[in-house]
């Protein structure tokens, strides 16, 4: 686990890298950001999980200790933390309603389309024809891998029972 989550706080960092570039470099460069930034906000808030109400497994998790923290309170966890740096990097976070509540210590944000969430989720997202006809592609491109890998294998076996035969003889 210790290792995933090194992997995982690289690959924040990287990211995080990548966006300062840009919103350092040039005008071009901080809308490509800025872009990013309002394509991917809402998916990444979804994928946290569902709404703990929602959530199917969420209490047995919790229960059982798999998970520490419910999928409302680490989306909250990553609104607090992503949103001042945004701001730090001088690109807007694409949420009308988003706004600091000083009584809870949060920011507040808008409301999650939960509809595209589970339209993604049942394989009908605005990718997946896309995602799904690269996989075929390469599946059938792949054919002629697996078979040299098999014939391959075939002839190693059929050289070590010639080998072993010979032993016995």
């Amino acid at each position: 686990m210790v290792r995933i989550c090194k992997e995982e706080s690289f690959h924040q960092r990287q990211g995080y890298e990548i966006l300062l570039t840009l919103c350092r470099g040039t005008e071009a460069q901080k809308r490509m950001a800025q872009d990013s930034l309002n394509r991917w906000w809402w998916p990444s808030l979804m994928m946290f999980g569902p709404s703990d109400n929602d959530s199917k497994h969420t209490a047995q998790s919790m229960q059982w200790k798999i998970k520490r923290k419910t999928n409302d309170e680490l989306r909250q966890q990553f609104v607090d933390v992503t949103v001042p740096q945004a701001e730090f990097l001088g690109i807007t976070v694409p949420d009308p309603d988003l706004k600091w509540n000083e009584e809870r210590g949060h920011y507040d944000f808008g409301e999650i389309n939960w509809d595209e969430f589970w339209e993604v989720v049942k394989g009908n997202g605005p990718c997946n024809e896309q995602r799904l006809h690269a996989r075929i592609k390469a599946h059938e491109e792949g054919a002629w891998v697996r078979e040299a890998a098999m014939a391959y294998a075939e002839k190693r076996r059929k050289r070590k029972e010639r080998k072993v035969a010979a032993q016995v003889a």
